[in-house]
């Protein structure tokens, strides 16, 4: 995924103190600015309140540790569960009672103490070659099959989209037969582990390889973006129901918290609770393709794509909680060598 270095103006700590007031709130985000932005220019035209933001690609939960108490951040948003209990553990959030929250986002989609609240649900899929693949469903375990020999293109098993569902594998079936499963995985690849999602369907469309794994938004974004040369990389590949042998999809979250220190703390409480109203949800859906959190939402661009989501029964708190020994797994098999 191609990332901006800042989103908005550069802003200073002390930029962020000077100009904090209860019609401004500051957000600290891993998201990429052109996902996040039509949110947050809808919550300022609802509510007046300003929203200063700044984009942090990585060590974003360490660089708001590092800020301490002196911290500007009034909310931050990461993508991937783990993430969002990493934060919690390492004391930069702080547990939020929020009825409108509690309202909007189902219980196994927040932290029990209310330190992280999802906004939004993304399913990690299989791609397929609409010429050369005739079947339309298949289970990740599959892909370790033969039968895809040479045929299976991935980004690398360390980006944490590949992280997750590794970790998915290991709390569904263990360790040990995660570990055969990626060897088999690995002994099919087509090419080493490299790109992004969108490169999965530009190999497909090339011929470089029949499947591979992504995100289901990639499709949306290509298929419904400008650039021509990724829409007929969008338009040579399906999307396959793809699930875990007797359960659901793999997915995973983006999601928001009240910073521990945040100096706007109720415009922040107010942010995340847009985030997860009928606007923004219906925003995230049509504009990211990407599945809402809050039930009730009308028919989308998201569904109208892909179908509804058939989520995978596994708790996301236990899926994180194997996050470290899916990436020991993927230095053991060589999975990116």
């Amino acid at each position: 995924m191609k990332h901006s270095t800042v989103f908005g103006a550069a802003f200073a700590a002390c930029a962020f103190v000077s100009a904090a007031s209860a019609a401004e709130v500051n957000v600290y985000t891993s998201r990429e600015a052109e996902l996040i932005k039509p949110v947050l220019d809808a919550f300022t035209k609802a509510t007046g309140t300003k929203v200063n933001t700044v984009f942090v690609k990585d060590g974003l939960e360490e660089r708001v540790q590092a800020e301490g108490a002196g911290s500007p951040a009034d909310v931050i948003v990461l993508v991937d569960v783990a993430r969002l209990v990493k934060a919690a553990e390492m004391g930069i959030t702080q547990p939020v009672d929020s009825a409108a929250l509690k309202a909007s986002v189902p219980e196994s989609l927040r932290d029990a103490k209310g330190n992280w609240f999802a906004t939004t649900l993304r399913s990690r899929v299989v791609y397929a070659s609409k010429e050369r693949v005739k079947q339309d469903s298949i289970s990740y375990e599959e892909l370790a099959d033969p039968k895809w020999k040479g045929k299976v293109c991935i980004r690398s098993g360390q980006h944490p989209y590949n992280q997750s569902l590794i970790a998915g594998y290991i709390a569904k079936h263990g360790e040990a037969k995660a570990e055969e499963w990626l060897k088999g995985v690995k002994a099919n690849l087509a090419k080493k582990p490299s790109g992004g999602d969108r490169d999965v369907a530009k190999d497909i469309l090339a011929g470089t390889c029949d499947v591979g794994v992504a995100n289901t938004y990639y499709m949306g974004l290509m298929l419904n973006g400008t650039d021509e040369a990724q829409k007929a990389w969008g338009q040579a590949v399906k999307v396959l129901d793809s699930r875990f042998a007797g359960g659901g999809t793999h997915v995973n979250i983006s999601g928001a918290s009240v910073a521990k220190n945040a100096p706007n703390k109720a415009d922040a409480v107010k942010l995340i609770e847009f985030m997860v109203g009928e606007t923004a949800q219906n925003l995230l859906a049509d504009l990211n393709y990407e599945y809402p959190v809050r039930a009730g939402i009308a028919a989308n661009a998201t569904t109208k794509l892909f179908g509804p989501i058939n989520a995978d029964a596994t708790p996301l708190t236990a899926v994180a909680a194997q996050r470290n020994a899916a990436s020991v797994l993927v230095d053991k098999v060589g999975f990116d060598r």
